[in-house]
């Protein structure tokens, strides 16, 4: 078995939490690891090969530290150029997989779901295994807990061993239907995780979705290992076509087969599932982080570094950030992702990043600002360095907190340790590099007329991101 483990969603309706450059699937949101983290340990005690996951270029680095900290070296991570929903990204793990000649058990599963029961879960596993290993397209339907109109239902047909024909896929229904189809036992919510041969679905896809399978075919034949990465060719993957893998395949194969699942599963699609699925107080309240709360009632709260207190309030949605607080009633939270739509048409920082911004290297946080001003707190992790850059619009000043820092301006190399410090000028070139066994802090001083991150030119650096 082969888990594939698809990383590339955005989670607009979580702002503030996530964002742009730290989606749902690489946050903490139902315990002390991440929803990726989860989704790999959740796999633990199961005979599989370690995963393929599938990301975002721009989320190589989040995907590979999150892995190290849960002591996956060895997982390929396959990079998406340009997004082009399921099917394509589910074609290339299997073409990837199949390389050598191999034909491993794909289990394709989301990096951002939530499910309370693994047993449960690794049993149903082995169940579909059964089928996929027979030839079988398998796709898990949940068990309805509720009317639901934010999720695609499928129907089952006649039993089949473990599991049933698939019936039909439909689309989300309005409330009116989807209550007839809990009412009637015949439903599943469609989760969006799926087990089959690699080349079971290859040939599906090549009979069904042909231009994708050869475009596919031809961008996995010109990728390039980087690093802990595997690219694919943006050229030839940019004019694949961009279909989910329930459209390309699943609603048009004959092979479809269903396994039912009922294990606490939730795809975490917004704050108000959240809610459904934590663990509420007296008041049926959820709260997370510093929080008061008087007189409410059936509320999510979610506080990162404040105290948050709400008064008299009943079915909201709280959420505070360092640099964002939204409010909203728990039954307009899918409204949330108009926001989002604003922020970014506005150009607006929270839209992308949070406060603190996490870099291969490590990370900052902009803990202040002015007109002509900017301090960062940055962290360096041991061994890791910046690239070699330099501004042209602003000075920079960096004290040394904790650590050991290795600072290079111009042609000149400078040691610092706590409570020492060092001014680069406008125009210098300049690096900083943490030779150590601990991470480095300090603090960070931008003086100019402009402050912007895009005032950054890259000589070198080790994580591919020069722009000479």
């Amino acid at each position: 078995m082969k888990p594939v483990i698809l990383a590339g969603g955005t989670g607009s309706r979580l702002w503030p939490k996530s964002r742009a450059a730290l989606p749902k699937q690489f946050l903490a949101l139902t315990s002390d690891k991440t929803m990726i983290q989860e989704t790999v340990q959740r796999l633990n005690g199961l005979d599989a090969l370690p995963p393929s996951i599938i990301c975002n270029e721009e989320h190589r680095f989040l995907v590979a530290e999150q892995m190290r900290q849960i002591n996956i070296d060895n997982s390929d991570i396959l990079l998406e150029p340009v997004g082009r929903n399921t099917a394509p990204a589910i074609a290339l793990a299997a073409l990837h997989a199949a390389t050598n000649g191999e034909d491993p058990t794909l289990l394709v599963l989301a990096a951002d779901h939530l499910i309370q029961d693994s047993a449960t879960f690794q049993a149903q596993i082995k169940q579909a295994q059964v089928l996929a290993e027979q030839g079988k397209l398998v796709t898990f339907g949940i068990v309805p807990t509720q009317p639901h109109t934010g999720y695609g239902y499928i129907k089952a047909g006649p039993a089949m061993g473990n599991g049933f024909e698939v019936s039909q896929f439909v689309e989300k229904p309005d409330m009116d239907t989807a209550t007839q189809y809990v009412n009637s036992g015949e439903y599943f919510w469609n989760s969006g995780m799926f087990m089959f041969k690699a080349s079971v679905f290859l040939k599906a896809l090549e009979t069904h979705a042909p231009e994708m399978f050869a475009v596919c075919t031809k961008a996995i034949t010109q990728t390039e290992r980087d690093l802990d990465f595997i690219r694919i060719s943006e050229d030839i993957f940019a004019t694949c076509p961009s279909d989910s893998i329930d459209y390309a395949v699943m609603e048009k194969t004959e092979d479809a087969a269903m396994v039912t699942l009922d294990a606490g599963w939730s795809d975490v699609g917004s704050w108000s599932s959240l809610w459904e699925t934590g663990n509420k107080d007296d008041n049926g309240n959820v709260s997370i982080g510093d929080t008061l709360l008087e007189s409410t009632t059936n509320s999510y709260v979610n506080a990162e570094d404040c105290l948050v207190s709400v008064i008299g309030l009943d079915d909201v949605v709280v959420v505070q950030t360092k640099d964002a607080v939204m409010v909203a009633n728990k039954k307009n939270s899918e409204q949330i992702k108009t926001v989002v739509n604003n922020l970014k048409k506005n150009k607006r920082p929270e839209f992308e990043f949070h406060r603190e911004v996490f870099r291969p290297w490590g990370s900052y946080d902009s803990i202040d600002e002015g007109g002509r001003f900017k301090v960062k707190r940055i962290t360096v992790k041991p061994g890791e360095k910046l690239s070699v850059q330099m501004h042209h619009h602003r000075a920079e000043h960096w004290v040394v907190v904790s650590g050991t820092a290795n600072v290079t301006v111009n042609d000149g190399t400078t040691m610092l340790t706590e409570n020492e410090s060092i001014y680069i000028p406008i125009g210098a070139v300049h690096a900083l590099e943490n030779p150590g066994k601990i991470p480095l802090e300090l603090i960070e001083v931008q003086s100019g007329a402009y402050l912007g991150e895009d005032d950054i030119v890259r000589f070198s650096d080790r994580y591919g991101r020069s722009d000479k």
